[in-house]
């Protein structure tokens, strides 16, 4: 997949402009026109100059297709830029608000939409918890229901396209859930094939976790561009890699999923996908609620906050933690090890420069992340962890929805799809080719 484009700030909310049909390119143009919208997009050149030496075409040809790039309203004309000893040549800049992009991210318990900008930028979203469980038409349902409250208050209408995250592994190049282990009824379920029959729009599904990974590592700060381990600990575990630019998907796109990793041959650690022995069995966030609820007893905090709000969550946890509470402690302690014990092993067979930790673990506290960093850089060789960065998630949960945003935007203005759309200005309308082409491409 193409190198994503970093995000900026968001731009007003604007519908996309009108496109004058004296601006549709025969086929030959097109694909000169794509790659000049694209170096401009990427910010790889920026003046017509850059673009003269950055494609080999002509000073002619460029100008004609930056033209017609300012016509059909993907390419705006900036400030002037700094002078070389000659002429002071126009900068360009790309129109991130010429059209809009629907992005979405599933977890097992709560689920986040957005409006988002053709750079990934967030115009607005929306997070609520549900329960994944529900089914697959229930929850695209609501999905649905959210994202038409976000485009009534935005006032933007049909989406260019859609990108989606769900808690499980997808065959990416059909969109179609594999198996899913924490998702009974999912097996089979395309999420692609429903979105494109409400929306009319090509639609780009992942793992959330890969998305997390590619929001973080486009977005997250500090934004360095060295390879990133992203480990997602909330109610499922799951890991995403990036290594030179691109997200590792594996041959069927189900690279990551540690959370049914075997650890423990205790056969009471029961997983939810029907093993035993699982990670997520031991060291999920569901598994510390699981555990809070039966040993509540224990703790005179999470007592107090049980009969006050009538149930537990990981914040409440982290809360207990802070005042010095041994159950929390304990819980925190003992899955942040197990946890850590996994890490070690992928961080010194895939050597990254940072390992980010995310998910609703990070509302425990900061113990969490301070313990798997500690035990990470025990477990490890020197030379991994010699220049090794260890964080949390930077992007306040909206890594996963910032990555299907950008998975979107990729799909959309990678060179195929690209140079078929972009003689019409617009791909409302070109789904179906689209969506094949991007099929090609995977």
């Amino acid at each position: 997949m193409d190198r994503p484009v970093p995000i900026g700030s968001a731009p007003s909310p604007e519908q996309p402009m009108p496109f004058s049909p004296a601006a549709t390119l025969p086929p030959l143009e097109a694909a000169p026109l794509a790659i000049v919208i694209n170096l401009v997009r990427s910010g790889r050149a920026t003046t017509r100059p850059e673009l003269v030496t950055a494609t080999g075409l002509s000073r002619k040809v460029v100008a004609q297709r930056v033209d017609q790039a300012l016509a059909l309203g993907l390419v705006e004309d900036g400030e002037l830029a700094a002078s070389s000893g000659g002429r002071q040549a126009r900068t360009l800049r790309f129109r991130a608000g010429a059209g809009h992009l629907y992005a979405a991210v599933m977890g097992a318990s709560e689920f986040t939409v957005a409006i988002m900008d053709l750079s990934g930028a967030v115009i607005a979203s929306h997070h609520e918890d549900w329960d994944v469980e529900a089914g697959p038409r229930p929850t695209m349902e609501r999905v649905q229901s959210a994202f038409s409250a976000l485009a009534l208050k935005t006032g933007l209408g049909r989406p260019w396209a859609i990108g989606i995250g769900v808690p499980g592994p997808v065959e990416f190049a059909t969109g179609r859930l594999v198996a899913p282990p924490i998702m009974p009824g999912w097996d089979g379920f395309s999420v692609r094939s429903w979105l494109r029959e409400h929306y009319d729009a090509p639609v780009w599904v992942d793992n959330d976790v890969n998305l997390m990974a590619l929001g973080e590592w486009t977005c997250g700060t500090p934004r360095d561009g060295r390879d990133m381990l992203f480990i997602k600990v909330g109610t499922g575990i799951g890991a995403g890699l990036v290594n030179g630019g691109r997200l590792l998907r594996g041959d069927r796109g189900a690279a990551g999923d540690i959370g049914h990793t075997h650890v423990t041959d205790d056969p009471s650690a029961v997983c939810r996908c029907g093993q035993t022995g699982c990670l997520e069995a031991v060291a999920s966030g569901w598994s510390m609620l699981e555990e809070s609820r039966r040993r509540v007893a224990e703790s005179p905090y999470l007592t107090k906050t049980l009969e006050r709000t009538g149930r537990l969550t990981l914040g409440e946890i982290g809360a207990a933690a802070i005042t010095g509470d041994a159950l929390a402690l304990e819980m925190i302690d003992k899955r942040s090890r197990l946890v850590a014990d996994v890490i070690a092993n992928l961080v010194n067979f895939c050597n990254p420069g940072v390992l980010v930790l995310g998910g609703g673990v990070l509302r425990t506290g900061p113990r969490f992340v301070d313990l798997v960093s500690s035990t990470v850089r025990a477990r490890c060789i020197r030379l991994v962890t010699a220049g090794l960065t260890v964080r949390a998630a930077s992007l306040d949960h909206l890594e996963g929805v910032t990555g299907a945003g950008l998975l979107a935007a990729s799909g959309l203005f990678a060179t195929g799809p690209l140079t078929h759309w972009v003689e019409s200005g617009t791909p409302l309308g070109h789904a179906t080719t689209l969506q094949r082409l991007s099929a090609e491409l995977a």
